[in-house]
């Protein structure tokens, strides 16, 4: 388990996929600025059993309540100077208090401690105002706009953050590894 001040990551497990499919088929979780989606027993099965997939972390609350789920992935798969991606979500109701905020900043430590990659990088819709502030926030610079991207019935423009290792320099959360 990561930990953090307010909230831990805790590593998703085979055990954990009855809450996560719960999530998924929730149209609520995801909200408007992300892909509709509902999802089987079996895709979520299959999910976990790819060979390289990302890293699933929950967003847990102190007390072990569950809040979200933040993800890493190799943009390209057995090379570490590819870089990374990152994406997030957190339950409606546990949203605007600074949770994802500090889940990313967690986020950022690991990889950037356990790993030799240059960059991490995400997404966001221009739609999703809180998303933006919380890559700005933990020092994501705004690279540019990716146009045309299909959500929820229309075609809008997504916009891609980068933070270099260079920029992020120490461990914002995970002092214990410093």
């Amino acid at each position: 388990m990561l930990e953090g001040k307010n909230v831990n990551l805790k590593l998703v497990e085979k055990e954990d996929l009855p809450l996560l499919q719960e999530w998924y088929n929730r149209l609520d979780f995801f909200g408007e600025y992300n892909s509709l989606r509902q999802v089987s027993r079996a895709e979520m099965e299959k999910l976990l059993d790819r060979p390289v997939r990302p890293k699933s972390f929950f967003i847990q609350k102190k007390d072990g309540t569950r809040v979200g789920g933040i993800e890493s992935r190799d943009l390209f798969p057995g090379s570490d100077e590819g870089g990374r991606e990152i994406g997030y979500c957190v339950l409606p109701n546990e949203r605007g208090h600074g949770y994802c905020t500090e889940a990313v900043n967690i986020m950022l430590d690991y990889t950037f401690l356990s790993t030799p990659v240059r960059s991490v990088r995400l997404f966001t819709l221009v739609k999703n105002l809180a998303s933006q502030r919380v890559a700005e926030k933990t020092g994501f610079k705004r690279d540019g706009i990716i146009r045309g991207v299909f959500c929820w019935g229309e075609w809008t423009d997504s916009l891609f953050y980068s933070i270099l290792r260079d920029e992020w320099k120490v461990p914002r959360i995970l002092k214990s590894f410093t």
